[in-house]
Formats: C-alpha cells, sequence, structure tokens
C-alpha cells in the first residue's frame, strides 16, 4: 500500500512539474505553452505532491 501512495504522489508532481514547464514556455507545442496560469496551477499540484509523499512516508503507523 506504502508503495501505491508513493507511485500516486510522484505521478501528481511529475504531472505538476510538467504543467510548471509548460506555463513557462520551457516546453512547447501544447495550448498551455507559455500561459502563467499553467505555471501557477503545476506549482500547487507539485505541493500536492510534496504533500502526499509525505503522508505516505509518515513513521508513528
Amino acid at each position: 500500500m506504502r508503495l501505491t501512495k508513493n507511485l500516486l504522489a510522484l505521478i501528481v508532481f511529475a504531472v505538476g512539474a510538467v504543467w510548471s514547464l509548460q506555463g513557462i514556455g520551457a516546453v512547447g507545442g501544447s495550448f498551455m505553452t507559455g500561459q502563467s496560469q499553467w505555471l501557477y496551477t503545476g506549482l500547487v499540484t507539485m505541493l500536492v505532491g510534496l504533500v502526499g509523499l509525505v503522508w505516505a512516508n509518515r513513521s508513528g503507523r
């Protein structure tokens, strides 16, 4: 179960990273390229992924 939680959190983090990179224009070929709202959406999504990683690996179970 821990592995599943970690993988899900990493996928969420990776999606957020791609969205952020598209938002700043580093990754092209999408309607999201160069649109600042995708930078912010990606950053929030990355934060959610990090929180998920911390939650999945918390001690004291």
